[in-house]
């Protein structure tokens, strides 16, 4: 018997290895398509539960907040639009999220000027879709290749100016203190509210930017959807925000987990040094990187000046700040967990602000309190965040 002959035990164990189950795991549907599918089922089904386990506790707590308002007849009619309300705005606080975990798990330091990408790809969404409209085209276009064309526009202007920022701003400081690039971080920030403002200003003399979507009803009626006795009106573009994102976050995790770009992020994530020495061009993963999170808060920016409607050069700071929360809140670093952050912090806040308004003594004005409450709360018991941030260990 050769020294390459299995033993029966090592035998077992291949086959064990080679086992239909195993096969059918590691298959790209499985693998790419329902396994990050049923990750974000799963996320909003518990937050889902919970939150409807929460209301019940409050209305049995307080049953009438107001004269002749029945908190619990109140929670049963608004709980399904809460829900799906918080499910839209989740999912563009999660893109946003991907962002600053993506660079973080990198470079390790935050990326604060990324809430400013996100204010750029809702800007130029609106002039894409200004410009159509001005021409007189927006009318004929297919509403499916319309909302493409401005989401991608958003996408290829953010992803292109993180890079610019990386190669003109970051890459000079990356031995620098943490400190520094912080800091610069930030004064980009600034400079892009501004820089976005004066293009306004002088360009069309307001800074105030409406989308062009009064005319356009597939965006703006509403579908009822029944829930009981219940009739939710569902907006057309918080469906179109939840299929984009989905969309997006599936190919996100093929590219970061079955890609050799993707390999190269997570080598880089590791080790840079050690990386750089196996042949891995650092810089060019580094510009990839902040391409891909950049195109992804310029695709949740577009996607959000969509369904607001309005946006302004200040539009990003709040989205942005809640972004990061959720980034922390779900492990600064881990992916899945900006995910998991984005979707529990858009829910929360959905049932704050339907709940909070049958309050006398606080109101919607306090959703963010309450909202951030809970991060300081959760942050005490589980200081990494719920997934826990990543951690690499060198050996």
């Amino acid at each position: 018997m050769s020294s390459e002959t299995l033993t029966p035990p090592q035998a077992n164990s291949v086959a064990a290895l080679d086992s239909p189950w195993r096969r059918v795991r590691d298959s790209f549907p499985v693998r790419f398509i329902l396994f990050p599918i049923g990750q974000m089922v799963v996320f909003i089904a518990g937050a889902a539960g919970l939150l409807t386990l929460l209301a019940v506790i409050l209305a049995l707590l307080v049953p009438e907040p107001r004269e002749n308002i029945i908190l619990m007849d109140q929670i049963g009619k608004q709980l399904p639009g809460m829900i799906i309300s918080g499910i839209s705005i989740g999912f563009v606080y999660s893109m946003v999220a991907l962002g600053y975990t993506l660079v973080y798990g990198v470079l390790k330091f935050i990326n604060f000027a990324h809430s400013e990408i996100f204010m750029v790809g809702s800007v130029v969404g609106f002039e894409v879709m200004r410009r159509i409209d001005d021409a007189g085209f927006i009318q004929a276009w297919h509403p499916v290749f319309l909302v493409i064309t401005v989401v991608g526009a958003g996408m290829m202007a953010s992803g292109l100016l993180a890079v610019f920022i990386e190669r003109v701003a970051y890459r000079p400081l990356r031995n620098a203190p943490r400190l520094v690039p912080l800091i610069t971080a930030i004064g980009i920030s600034f400079f892009l509210i501004d820089f976005v403002r004066a293009i306004e200003a002088i360009t069309r003399n307001d800074f105030n930017l409406t989308y062009p979507t009064g005319d356009l009803p597939y965006l703006r009626t509403p579908i009822p959807v029944q829930f009981g006795d219940n009739t939710v009106n569902v907006r057309i573009t918080s469906i179109v925000i939840v299929i984009a994102a989905v969309l997006m976050l599936i190919v996100l995790n093929y590219f970061v987990n079955g890609t050799k770009l993707g390999r190269g992020i997570r080598a880089v994530s590791q080790d840079r040094t050690t990386a750089g020495l196996m042949g891995i061009n650092v810089n060019l993963i580094v510009s990839i990187t902040f391409f891909v999170g950049g195109a992804l808060g310029g695709a949740a920016g577009a996607l959000f000046g969509l369904n607001v409607g309005t946006v302004t050069p200040y539009v990003g700071f709040i989205p942005g700040l809640k972004a990061f929360t959720a980034a922390v809140l779900g492990g600064i670093g881990n992916v899945t967990g900006a995910l998991l952050g984005g979707l529990t912090l858009g829910l929360v806040e959905s049932f704050l602000n339907g709940v909070l308004v049958y309050f006398p003594a606080l109101g919607q004005r306090y959703t963010d309190i309450f909202a951030f409450s809970v991060l300081i709360l959760i942050l005490i018991f589980r200081p990494s965040g719920l997934l826990g941030e990543r951690v690499d260990e060198k050996v």
